[in-house]
């Protein structure tokens, strides 16, 4: 990895740089995650997600009734949550 790609610059952070890179490598980067994803990947119950889909500072999308979450929304909020790289 080239650690120029990972600097800091004024339209990026390292975190959404490394986010970048990671979706760049997937076939479908625009992938929606449900609440019972979100709870998979955090080994939470599906109460304690739907309660986390509830907080403000998660970003979720509202798709008719359904609330989702953007793969790289998701992400970004994780890794800000862990403290960043």
């Amino acid at each position: 990895m080239n650690i120029e790609n990972t600097i800091n610059t004024k339209e990026k952070t390292i975190d959404e740089q490394i986010v970048i890179n990671y979706l760049g490598k997937m076939d479908n980067p625009f992938k929606i995650l449900s609440v019972q994803d979100i709870a998979q990947d955090l080994h939470i119950g599906i109460n304690q997600a739907y309660e986390l889909f509830k907080q403000d500072d998660f970003p979720t999308i509202t798709i008719g009734k359904r609330k989702v979450v953007s793969l790289p929304a998701y992400l970004l909020w994780k890794m800000s949550k862990k403290g960043g790289i």
